[in-house]
């Protein structure tokens, strides 16, 4: 891929002229927009592209957890903190890595290093991962290993060949987090595994573990056009 687009979002201008010269000494990032106001990064997120956010937790304006809640999975982040006990909140969002402040470049660049690597997972997309809170801990679940995920009121289920995980997320939050090369949304309710299709019938797909998944008559389409 080319460059990573980086914003970085700190209410301390010492902080941010810091980020800004380690951002530019890496060679794969980018300085796309820096700002002490999280509401400025917001509105500059919504019309512009980027894809990295170094993102300072503990801002008067608006939390940094609060910011991830708001954009959901649109940015992959670097959070920016004193405090290490927010790190775990952290990683039930979007998240690559944080760093403890003060930051040091090596520090930064092992970070930079961690979200080069994820984009290029984003890319190739086999034998990737992430991981999704459920029953009070964090999971890492394998692409590969999902044979669907189910709607279910303000929860999905991700059901996979050994074990299923309720999550608090929404099917389309789980659609845009899944390699579309081997998922497909084919029911307002439910995404299937492509790699797990036995057959497909008119209103139904038999994934290989005999599980029937139906087939909604608005999906059909792009489902058919997929497969092909």
């Amino acid at each position: 891929m080319g460059k990573i687009k980086c914003i970085v979002v700190d209410d301390e201008p010492l902080a941010i002229s810091l980020l800004e010269s380690y951002v530019r000494k890496v060679p794969f990032l980018e300085l796309a927009f820096s700002t002490e106001n999280p509401i400025e990064a917001l509105e500059f997120i919504q019309n512009n592209e980027s894809d990295l956010v170094f993102l300072d937790i503990q801002m008067p304006e608006l939390t940094g957890i609060n910011f991830m809640k708001i954009l959901g999975d649109k940015q992959k982040y670097i959070l920016t903190t004193t405090y290490s006990e927010y790190a775990l909140e952290g990683y039930e969002h979007n998240i690559v890595d944080y760093l403890l402040k003060p930051i040091s470049f090596e520090r930064f660049y092992k970070s930079a290093l961690k979200a080069q690597e994820r984009f290029t997972v984003k890319e190739n997309k086999e034998d990737a991962y992430f991981f999704v809170k459920s029953s009070g801990q964090q999971h890492r679940i394998n692409f590969g290993d999902i044979l669907y995920v189910e709607s279910i009121k303000d929860y999905v289920n991700i059901r996979t060949s050994e074990e299923e995980y309720i999550v608090l997320d929404t099917l389309k939050s789980m659609e845009q987090r899944l390699p579309e090369n081997s998922f497909a949304r084919i029911h307002k309710s439910f995404i299937i595994n492509l790699n797990q299709i036995k057959n497909l019938g008119s209103k139904k797909i038999t994934l290989l573990s005999e599980q029937e998944i139906p087939i909604g008559e608005s999906f059909r389409m792009s489902l058919l056009t997929k497969i092909k």
